[in-house]
């Protein structure tokens, strides 16, 4: 390898990492359940908090995960994908589409975590998306 070509490796290389770097400031306040990439927030959502972030979920063009504690409200299986709904209806609502229903019951309480998008007024989808044991 040549001596220029390893000083563009260097600074392309260079240029991604601050790229990246700008982009995960520009992204996501660290208090929130918002992450740039498929990481875990420090500080997941619930229930009570999810109506406040959802207005304020990062503008921004590139993969963005959520995560939410709670019990889970209802549990759908249609022989290929299942859906675990998280929260009352009268407000909003978190829709994890994943492959397995894991036995989850309504009422047990989880984290879910996945890919973030605002589909309705009151509705989340995170997809691709997997349910955890509550932390």
């Amino acid at each position: 390898m040549t001596r220029k070509i390893r000083v563009a490796a260097i600074a392309a290389i260079g240029s991604l990492a601050i790229c990246a770097n700008a982009r995960s400031q520009e992204c996501c306040d660290p208090a929130s359940p918002f992450i740039l990439g498929e990481a875990f927030p420090q500080i997941p959502a619930t229930c009570e908090t999810v109506g406040g972030w959802i207005d304020r979920a990062p503008q921004i063009d590139a993969r963005i995960s959520f995560t939410i504690v709670g019990p889970v409200e209802e549990v759908h299986w249609d022989g290929a994908l299942a859906y675990l709904i998280m929260c009352e209806p009268t407000g909003v609502q978190v829709m994890c589409v994943t492959y397995s229903t894991n036995d989850l019951a309504p009422g047990d309480v989880v984290m879910l975590a996945g890919g973030y998008s605002r589909v309705g007024d009151k509705q989340v989808m995170l997809d691709p998306c997997l349910p955890y044991d509550s932390p």
